[in-house]
């Protein structure tokens, strides 16, 4: 059984700042330094191993992928030719939805490249809808139905070899929609791929306006480090795996809790 958190609608004063137009959200001001929220891990409020076919009912894949347990862990393969480019790739939705101010956590390790993973989290749609809401423009894994659509999102690449540039000098990547602004970038300590030796914790931070990106208990991107604008509007919501191909990766092992009040 999985401890989860359903928070069903993500209230008034969350979906107003959700939704906020794009002309509010330019005029925004950073918000001031915090001063109660920890950033150290609490209470587990969702815990799913990703170990069977059973750990990842409700969950919603938006283009052609398989799911598989080879090793006890959730393999992830697209199945159309990277060939076709964006119409190849795909998201993995978990169906729950979380509040602002929460440690997200899992395993990574991939088991063929070229490709890329990615973590969306605090996704809504932009009136503050549940990703998964019906109501929503259908998408199929291409990234403009992500960035051009009806999503509010903030996403972390963070195991970039598709392209040779990406492979030749390592990068991981925070951006934001609507649109394709980069808020931040940092180096990517992770191995070539010959030289993996097994499954990678892997740990996103959301804060207000602080977003940090750990790698084996190491911090590898700092939103404090630049220019955050304006991520405090980003208050909650889901939270998803992308993959693009020809990437094959497991996960294992994925967890949100808040974090501790300071």
């Amino acid at each position: 059984m999985h401890r989860r958190q359903f928070l069903g609608t993500m209230g008034a004063a969350g979906a107003a700042t959700i939704g906020l137009s794009s002309q509010a959200i330019a005029q925004a001001k950073p918000c001031a330094p915090e001063t109660q929220q920890s950033h150290e891990r609490g209470e587990v409020i969702y815990s799913n191993p990703l170990a069977s076919p059973t750990d990842i009912k409700g969950f919603v894949m938006e283009g052609q992928a398989s799911t598989s347990f080879p090793n006890g862990r959730l393999r992830i393969e697209n199945l159309l030719s990277p060939d076709l480019g964006q119409k190849a790739n795909l998201v993995f939705w978990c169906p729950e939805r979380f509040l602002d101010n929460i440690s997200i956590r899992w395993e990574f390790q991939p088991f063929r490249e070229p490709g890329l993973a990615m973590m969306f989290f605090a996704c809504s749609g932009t009136n503050g809808e549940d990703v998964l809401d019906s109501k929503l423009k259908p998408r199929a894994g291409e990234y403009n139905h992500y960035k051009d659509g009806d999503l509010r999102t903030l996403h972390i690449s963070y195991f970039r070899r598709r392209l040779v540039t990406e492979r030749a000098f390592h990068l991981v990547n925070l951006r934001r929609t609507p649109g394709f602004k980069l808020v931040g970038q940092a180096p990517d300590p992770l191995p070539p791929f010959a030289d993996w030796p097994g499954p990678y914790p892997m740990e996103i931070i959301k804060s207000g306006n602080i977003v940090i990106m750990k790698m084996n208990g190491m911090t590898v991107l700092d939103s404090r480090n630049f220019e955050a604008d304006i991520l405090d509007r980003y208050t909650g919501g889901n939270i998803g795996f992308r993959q693009m191909a020809p990437l094959i990766g497991e996960y294992a092992n994925f967890s949100v809790a808040r974090l501790k009040t300071a």
